[in-house]
């Protein structure tokens, strides 16, 4: 079985504060944001909403792209953000549901 590596978006809120981070387990580390148990600037703003986020197979990959991401300004983000998640709906709930993409570790380009 192939390993993944996700990049994510936490927001505050639509248009508030962003969080940018990878990750190769996308449930733990969103759990950990919304219960606290990161340290860091995500416990430090309240940033908890899962509202982006893409599946690549390597490391190398997801570091490049979290570093690109990093660099887009606020309103490239939003507008990538809405175009997957046009109601900012909290993604983290669907993460263990039937999306067969996630269960398998498919290359997605962007999940909302």
């Amino acid at each position: 079985m192939q390993r993944c590596y996700y990049v994510y978006i936490l927001a505050k809120a639509r248009n508030s504060t962003f969080y940018t981070g990878v990750t190769n387990d996308l449930m733990r580390r969103v759990y950990e944001h919304k219960n606290n148990l990161a340290d860091g600037f995500t416990k430090k703003y309240g940033i908890k909403t899962l509202v982006y986020f893409e599946i690549h197979q390597e490391i190398n990959e997801v570091i490049r792209r979290e570093k690109l991401i990093k660099k887009w300004k606020r309103e490239y983000k939003m507008n990538v953000i809405e175009a997957v998640n046009p109601d900012w709906h909290d993604l983290y709930d669907n993460l263990a549901g039937p999306d067969p993409a996630i269960q398998r570790g498919d290359k997605v380009v962007a999940h909302g």
